[in-house]
């Protein structure tokens, strides 16, 4: 790390901010070179000093630290500048995971980026990233949207817009709001979209839950343990099958005949198992053919 700094210092006559990753739980998961940027820097920019604090003392890290959170980063920028000029590195974290991922830090790195000034990072740990790789869920190709609004109708106004996304969908959420965030999923998407939770990663407690929505709504009330901690919620995205004009017209031939033996309800479960279209849609098509034949 002394190497790191000094050769950016001689190249740049100037300092560099690092970009350090610290962990979601498991303090073990901190890196080397982490540890050695946090110890060998002039200065640590952190979101909460006492709970920053705890965690370099772990590591046996005593150095200086200075806040920078949501509420004063911007206030920040100058004296940060004026450090990186004057030839002192800094460090940028988080109270866990890597920052700017839905941490502060953003409005800095910008800024810094602007000025022609150098950041660099040190990658690490990330709730996002770890939770994806566990899921089975297709990762080629993601959307991130970090926390969801947290009224119910907002929420599901929110989620209108991924009706047909194709994208696997990555979410944040806290303790008091999985359940309601989850029954908003089913209202909006259906209950038989496939989701999968990520709770207290690489924590004691770590669970992770998949399958249809209303499968992992029935865990969650039936185990209180299973709504504590914090959560990644993943949303597995539209199938192309649904969608087909084949699969459709199967649909309709089929519901014909069930709805005029079965409840609306029973009839577009049965028809959505057959055919694998989603429970809402088969339900939309059976009630009105049901509306049809009265």
């Amino acid at each position: 790390m002394s190497n790191q700094v000094s050769k950016a210092e001689q190249k740049n006559k100037v300092g560099t901010l690092f970009v350090v990753a610290t962990p979601i739980g498991n303090l073990a998961d901190m890196s080397d070179r982490a540890r050695d940027v946090l110890k060998q820097v002039d200065c640590i920019l952190c979101e909460d000093t006492r709970h920053s604090k705890r965690l370099l003392n772990h590591y046996g890290i005593n150095n200086r630290l200075r806040s920078c959170h949501e509420h004063n980063e911007l206030e920040q920028i100058h004296w940060i500048e004026s450090e990186l000029r004057k030839g002192q590195s800094l460090a940028l974290i988080s109270d866990a995971g890597t920052p700017l991922i839905s941490d502060p830090g953003f409005a800095v790195v910008r800024s810094l980026r602007m000025s022609g000034l150098t950041v660099q990072v040190v990658p690490g740990p990330s709730s996002i990233i770890a939770a994806l790789s566990v899921a089975g869920l297709p990762t080629d190709r993601f959307i991130y949207e970090g926390f969801l609004p947290s009224r119910s109708a907002a929420r599901t106004e929110f989620l209108k817009q991924y009706q047909n996304e194709k994208r696997t969908i990555v979410l944040l959420e806290s303790s008091h709001r999985i359940v309601s965030t989850i029954r908003s999923v089913i209202e909006t998407l259906g209950g038989d979209r496939q989701i999968v939770i990520a709770r207290e990663l690489t924590k004691k407690f770590e669970t992770v839950i998949g399958g249809l929505a209303d499968e992992v709504l029935e865990t969650l009330l039936t185990d209180d343990n299973q709504t504590r901690g914090e959560f990644v919620l993943m949303l597995a995205g539209q199938t192309e099958v649904s969608e087909s004009e084949e699969v459709s017209v199967n649909l309709e031939s089929l519901l014909k005949v069930l709805v005029e033996e079965l409840p609306v309800k029973q009839a577009a479960t049965l028809a959505a198992k057959i055919t694998g279209v989603r429970k809402n849609e088969a339900y939309k098509y059976a009630q009105k053919l049901k509306d049809v034949s009265l």
